[in-house]
């Protein structure tokens, strides 16, 4: 968990204080300027009201240049962002023709697929070709075709479980498909920093949910033992059902799961796990299998495994992999399978060949350079970023590094001194995180080279310098040269 220290959480406070005393004054002003003001919705209540929408006008308004940046060319370790302006201060951005070449630190692209690629690109092309962009249909109907199935088998091969079922959404999959798994009575235990699409999808299963402490075994434990015990609520009958949810990598906080310790403790209270490996799968692990290649857990010890093809695997859509009979239950229960339009055929192949690639089987070792790539240049990275006096959270190995920055003046003030020197990274504000956690995620990719990343350092501490978030004493410089650690390789 993060410690935030005293001084830094009182200026944030203040500085929140301030937003919000004088996002209300303004609300007040605009009150009596307008009072007069007719709307042409007689008799209608308004969509939003002032109060749920004070937020955005008022504090996210004035930063909104720093998200939703278009680019105009593939996501790779180098990305033309295009440039905009406003004339109503921020309200709203309009783009211009021009476009500026950055250092891309934003992008899920761990392994560099997101660009043109000499073995999958020209599968890709030859299988938009013959299928076609969209199969205009659900999996049930007539959006499943040879590929389709192809790329279930690859999938279950590669991630060591019986089979697997593809969607053609990432989010889709946590939100439509826990709530076929598990219903009234069950009891779903979810990690308290879980993503959003598995928290909608908890909500929407009817099920009973309880929080353990981020990736902390020992209160899942405890609160196992104190439902078990105490059962449903009401009728204290025993839970029809119990499944733990955890990340293999936690998207804003970078660390890994404890995954060894989870799944002991799950066998021995007899609860399901449902691992989300969106961050992990391809990323991490010898040959990109994920947490559980990585922490050495036997994948029949994981119930139920998520994951995307939206990061590693330079795509989109979703899998979940399982033993036969619960994805034959899926494939005529879930909604993600029966209603919605299947992934395109494009997109599968891709995933197909991207894994061919990482497992040797396009006759070259270019997957096997790529997962050293990803691991050096994290570790690198993350290293470098903490002898800068950065506080970084996250685990060696993992791609994803945030920087916290805490005080919402920072969160822009970082992000556009790092675009004004060409760099491109991403901010990450309230709701997404807690409102005191603010802070700037860095994902690494492998085709990122080492003068990539030693110019983003260069910058990042400029940055830091100026907004004043190196919280820790920097390294000392001899230390750092005797160590060799800012060399070129």
């Amino acid at each position: 968990m993060i410690t935030i220290p005293y001084l830094t959480a009182v200026s944030t406070y203040f500085s929140y204080g301030l937003l919000f005393a004088f996002g209300q004054l303004r609300d007040y002003s605009r009150l009596i300027f307008d009072w007069w003001t007719t709307s042409d919705l007689h008799g209608y209540a308004p969509i939003c009201l002032a109060h749920e929408d004070f937020y955005i006008r008022r504090l996210y308004h004035r930063i909104q240049d720093c998200f939703g940046r278009p680019i105009s060319s593939a996501p790779d370790a180098w990305v033309d962002v295009v440039e905009r302006f406003s004339n109503d201060n921020n309200k709203t951005l309009k783009r211009t023709t021009k476009s500026t070449r950055c250092l891309n630190l934003g992008s899920y692209n761990y392994l560099g697929f997101g660009s043109y690629d000499e073995f999958c690109t020209p599968l890709v092309i030859e299988s938009l070709k013959k299928f076609s962009p969209s199969t205009c249909s659900s999996r049930v109907d007539a959006g499943t075709t040879s590929v389709h199935a192809e790329l279930e088998e690859c999938v279950a091969n590669y991630v060591g479980k019986p089979a697997a079922i593809v969607t053609g959404m990432g989010y889709a999959t946590n939100s439509a498909i826990i709530p076929v798994l598990i219903g009234k009575g069950g009891l779903i235990i979810s990690d308290s920093l879980n993503h959003t699409s598995i928290v909608n999808g908890a909500r929407g299963s009817g099920a009973t949910i309880r929080v353990f402490q981020h990736n902390t075994p020992a209160h899942l434990e405890r609160v196992l033992k104190e439902q078990i015990a105490e059962g449903q609520p009401r009728t204290h009958r025993p839970w029809k059902k119990i499944m733990v949810v955890v990340e293999g990598i936690y998207s804003m906080e970078g660390e890994i799961c404890q995954l060894p310790e989870i799944v002991s403790i799950c066998k021995k209270y007899k609860a399901y796990v449902y691992l989300d490996e969106a961050h992990s799968i391809g990323a991490i692990g010898k040959t990109g299998r994920g947490v559980c290649e990585l922490l050495g857990v036997d994948t029949a010890d994981v119930d139920i495994m998520m994951g995307t093809f939206t990061k590693s695997f330079g795509a989109c859509g979703g899998y979940i992999a399982g033993s036969k009979d619960l994805i034959q239950y899926l494939k005529y229960h879930c909604p993600a399978h029966l209603y919605a339009t299947s992934i395109s055929t494009p997109s599968a192949q891709q995933i197909i060949s991207a894994i061919q690639v990482i497992l040797g089987e396009d006759g070259s070792n270019r997957g096997a350079q790529k997962l050293a790539r990803i691991r050096e240049n994290s570790n690198f990275f993350r290293a470098e970023l903490q002898k800068m006096g950065f506080e970084v959270l996250g685990d060696n190995d993992s791609p994803v590094m945030p920087i916290m920055l805490y005080n919402p003046a920072k969160i822009p003030a970082f992000s556009r001194e790092c675009l004004r020197e060409n760099v491109a990274v991403v901010v990450v504000g309230f709701p997404a995180t807690p409102l005191l956690l603010a802070r700037a995620r860095i994902c690494i990719s492998a085709s990122h080279s080492r003068e990539d990343l030693l110019k983003a350092l260069k910058v990042i501490s400029k940055a830091g310098d100026l907004t004043g978030i190196k919280y820790f004493p920097a390294a000392p410089k001899k230390q750092e040269e005797e160590k060799g650690t800012i060399k070129l390789d």
